[in-house]
């Protein structure tokens, strides 16, 4: 089996994720959130990757009457990344507008750990300004993982 996660570490990751890059994955998941359809709960989200060609993958979430049948916004970017052939994520932003910052929920959490290592840094954003900057380590620890498999 191919293990896709990298062994990338904070000081690997820094020097990809400069203002510039951090601003252009920040606002990719703001344009996302613009095009979310949440027609129940009218809570729009943005997530935008950067992988491991340096390229931006958007996604909203999309809910259904079906609740359990919608998808969150980190699991539409991830489906375009994969699409586009990425198989790392380097930096996660994700976008909503709530009184606390809105992180991924637990199974996108999880959905992340398939293509990213514990020291990927997620930020997390309003409409107006970063609010927080986590890794998925902090947010998911002691995970399960491709490595686990292999």
């Amino acid at each position: 089996m191919t293990r896709i996660m990298s062994d990338t570490t904070p000081a690997d990751i820094t020097p990809i994720v400069d203002d510039a890059r951090l601003h252009a994955l920040v606002q990719a998941a703001r344009a996302a959130r613009e095009r979310a359809y949440a027609p129940y709960s009218k809570f729009a989200v943005g997530a935008a990757l950067l992988d491991e060609h340096g390229r931006i993958h958007a996604g909203c979430n999309i809910e259904n009457a079906a609740y359990p049948q919608s998808q969150c916004a980190e699991a539409s970017a991830i489906a375009h990344l994969v699409l586009a052939g990425g198989r790392r994520i380097l930096a996660v932003a994700v976008v909503g507008e709530a009184a606390q910052p809105v992180t991924p929920c637990g199974g996108c959490r999880q959905r992340l750990r398939e293509f990213a290592a514990d020291a990927t840094p997620i930020w997390v954003a309003d409409s107006q300004q970063v609010r927080g900057r986590y890794t998925l380590g902090e947010l998911l620890p002691a995970s399960f993982g491709p490595g686990h498999l292999g």
